[in-house]
């Protein structure tokens, strides 16, 4: 970005709303009122200004104290940012980076920035040491890396700053690590004012039974590659793009490099302008995808968990979640990255292919941070599983595709319900596939003229097609992942036919 825009950019974000004026106030009222090294948690959502707000906290601070600031992040992309921002206030700042040994000139910085990992071997090191330093601020405090240093500031007001209270690490509560939260604005909120873009989320149905969950608590990489990269799940993707985000420009998280390399070859292939980026990328390819990103109108970045935090593109209009997540901050991390709200674009579209709004609610939805604080134990063990989800979702046709079955009055199938009548009358399961499908063969054939059309209209239905084995699924007393996706394809299969044998009789009774 060409210094200009910058200090444009730098220029515009000076401006303190109420909200943030508000929440200011409150954290110096804390320092003003606790005792010299409390520790102090502050939420605010992605998007709601939390850099600003802290850099007007250390000018305000430096104004009023003859003591130093550190400002802690865990990627240098924001120490860069942060740094830039703080100069947008008038505070003169220094970065401590993997090439600074010394601090010979410390005494002309009253602020520093500095990656945790490079400020804690420093300071291991004993070949740098920061004096009288009396406000530490955590950006992005959620990450357990900062725990390592908070013992190098015992004199000092800790302030943490996260759009979601709670620890990357279960086993390390963030409440064992401050003293109090204060709760910023909702993201409601900051939709109703005008300050965030509102998220329009469609979710599709996936079976997610066979991911793994690992050490860490998440999704194991190898398990949701497997699972993603399947030709099944990149038609779903591609097809939910075309319906939801076509023309857009939108980003695609993914859980596995090689389910983004098959995303890239996916819509490659489709003649859909893409590119991919992970952490292996180099920089120079990272600005050169990101540049071709932002100029871009209708680009498509698919990425693997390198565009979570500190990247900031507004024009993105379409978020895809290709992957499901345990993380709840993962969760608002990657939907914030669409939330900027820009004056031609008061909406984004949110695409879950990962169960992930069933299981953490709408990004939107309130959420009681003080509760998740205070007890993040219970929070977690209460969150909904995959089974769970699965077993209550309800298939809904979107009214784009119930339009094109206009001539069907009713288009439900109870597969529970036909499934206990087939139990109950001696008949073999498969009866209630065999209703199914000539069900969908009658509505492709109603609402068509020809036989090829009504075979393309019936490849639209693929969505009710996977709900309806998967229910099919579960009233059998056991059935593998690989003989549900055999039952999909045999379906499709039997449609195909049966379609065509419906044409036939509806040819030979309109010539009767």
């Amino acid at each position: 970005m060409p210094n200009k825009e910058l200090e444009l950019e730098i220029e515009e974000k000076k401006e303190l709303y109420g909200y943030q004026k508000g929440d200011i106030d409150a954290i110096f009222e804390r320092m003003d009122n606790t005792a010299f090294n409390y520790r102090l948690l502050y939420q605010l959502p992605t998007g709601g200004g939390k850099t600003v707000i802290f850099s007007e906290i250390v000018r305000r601070y430096l104004s009023k104290n003859d003591k130093k600031v550190v400002v802690l992040t865990h990627r240098i992309e924001l120490c860069k940012q942060t740094s830039k921002m703080l100069k947008g206030f008038d505070v003169k700042n220094k970065i401590i980076n993997s090439k600074i040994k010394e601090l010979p000139d410390q005494g002309d910085y009253s602020c520093f920035v500095a990656m945790v990992e490079t400020l804690k071997n420093r300071l291991n090191d004993e070949i740098l040491h920061i004096d009288n330093v009396g406000l530490v601020i955590i950006d992005e405090a959620h990450y357990n890396s900062f725990r390592k240093l908070l013992g190098s500031f015992k004199n000092a007001f800790i302030l943490g700053v996260t759009a979601t209270p709670l620890s990357s690490n279960i086993k390390l509560p963030m409440n064992e690590n401050y003293d109090e939260l204060i709760v910023g604005d909702t993201i409601a909120s900051l939709i109703e004012k005008g300050f965030l873009a509102k998220a329009i989320t469609y979710s599709y149905d996936v079976g997610l039974t066979s991911l793994k969950v690992g050490i860490n608590g998440d999704y194991t990489v190898k398990s949701s590659d497997d699972l993603y990269s399947n030709m099944v799940m990149q038609e779903k993707l591609l097809h939910a793009y075309a319906e939801k985000s076509l023309g857009k420009k939108t980003l695609i998280f993914n859980n596995g490099i090689n389910t983004s390399l098959y995303v890239f070859e996916t819509f490659k292939n489709a003649g859909y302008p893409i590119r991919h980026l992970d952490n292996t990328s180099n920089p120079a390819e990272r600005k050169d995808i990101l540049n071709w990103f932002k100029k871009t109108p209708d680009a498509i970045l698919t990425s693997v968990g390198i565009l979570t935090t500190g990247f900031d593109e507004p024009t993105v209009e379409s978020i895809i979640l290709n992957r499901a997540t345990k993380s709840l901050t993962l969760y608002y991390q990657m939907i914030g990255r669409g939330s900027r709200k820009l004056d031609n674009k008061d909406t984004f579209s949110v695409i879950d292919l990962g169960n992930n709004a069933a299981r953490f609610g709408l990004w939107s939805e309130p959420v009681n941070w003080q509760h998740i604080f205070k007890s993040p134990e219970f929070y977690l063990e209460n969150l909904r599983d995959d089974i769970e989800i699965e077993t209550h979702f309800k298939y809904k046709m979107p009214p784009e595709l119930r339009a094109k079955f206009a001539k069907t009055e009713n288009i439900d199938f109870d597969v529970d319900e036909e499934h206990r009548q087939a139990i109950a009358q001696n008949l073999r399961s498969k009866v209630v596939l065999d209703k199914s499908i000539d069900q969908h063969a009658a509505m492709s054939v109603d609402n068509t003229e020809e036989l090829n059309q009504a075979r393309a209209l019936s490849k639209e239905l693929h969505d009710d097609i996977e709900y309806r084995i998967r229910k099919y699924s579960n009233c059998l007393s056991h059935c593998s992942k690989n003989y549900r996706e055999w039952l999909v394809e045999d379906y499709k299969l039997k449609l195909t036919l049966m379609i065509g044998k419906k044409y036939r009789e509806k040819i030979m009774n309109e010539d009767d």
